[in-house]
């Protein structure tokens, strides 16, 4: 019984080391392809709830200390390089007059922000950061496909964010979900896979785009 236990815990950490890893995958590209394509990778309102989220959690485990204290210095790198992915969403994202655009980033992010501290007053730091990682999850892998549709086409995007994204959060829905028998993670880690998957799909296929717009796809590999 024992041993079972000692590979569960084994997998278990197993797999939340691969999905930080892919994580740090998705950041890394989406800044590549943000600073590429003269954009910004990652939708403003699931920008601001990972970069609230790492900023958070980050102080929360760095301050707590011992078994966590690992795991604040990979949220705070995290947080870091979301604040690369913001800097071209300010840099290339701005439409419409100045004003506007900057209250209406302040308004996200701080929205984001408030959203986070709810999640970690009502359930405390460590059901709170599950939780809430796993619904802001599912918004942007619902979000990546309005972009890949208001865009019309794979600007800003590519395909190893789109597959990294989706084994990042693949991996924590085996290991809350199946190994820690959670039908809350399992289900939102499924319909996370329904529309990664589906959003692969899109990229892999740029044509695609057709179904929703009329206008040609630019001619720019996905890849990358």
């Amino acid at each position: 019984m024992r041993e079972k236990r000692s590979w569960a815990f084994v997998l278990f950490v197993s797999l939340l080391a691969l999905s930080g890893l892919a994580w740090g995958v998705v950041y890394v590209a989406a800044i590549r392809a943000g600073m590429r394509d003269k954009t910004f990778a990652m939708p403003l309102f699931a920008l601001g709830l990972n970069l609230s989220w790492e900023g958070l959690y980050a102080v929360v485990s760095l301050v707590a200390g011992g078994e966590v204290l690992f795991q604040g210095f990979i949220d705070a790198l995290w947080a870091l390089l979301d604040c690369g992915i913001l800097y071209t969403y300010l840099r290339y994202g701005r439409v419409g007059a100045r004003w506007v655009f900057g209250t209406w980033t302040v308004l996200a992010l701080a929205t984001s922000f408030i959203l986070q501290l709810l999640f970690l007053n009502e359930f405390g730091s460590r059901m709170g950061s599950a939780y809430s990682a796993f619904l802001q999850n599912l918004l942007m892998s619902i979000l990546f496909i309005n972009m890949f549709v208001t865009r019309r086409g794979t600007a800003g995007q590519s395909l190893l964010i789109a597959v990294a994204k989706w084994l990042g959060t693949l991996a924590p829905t085996i290991a809350f979900g199946v190994l820690g028998h959670s039908l809350f993670f399992l289900v939102c880690g499924a319909l996370c896979t329904l529309f990664d998957l589906a959003y692969i799909g899109l990229l892999a296929r740029p044509a695609s785009i057709a179904l929703f717009v009329d206008s040609p796809v630019p001619e720019r590999s996905p890849v990358g």
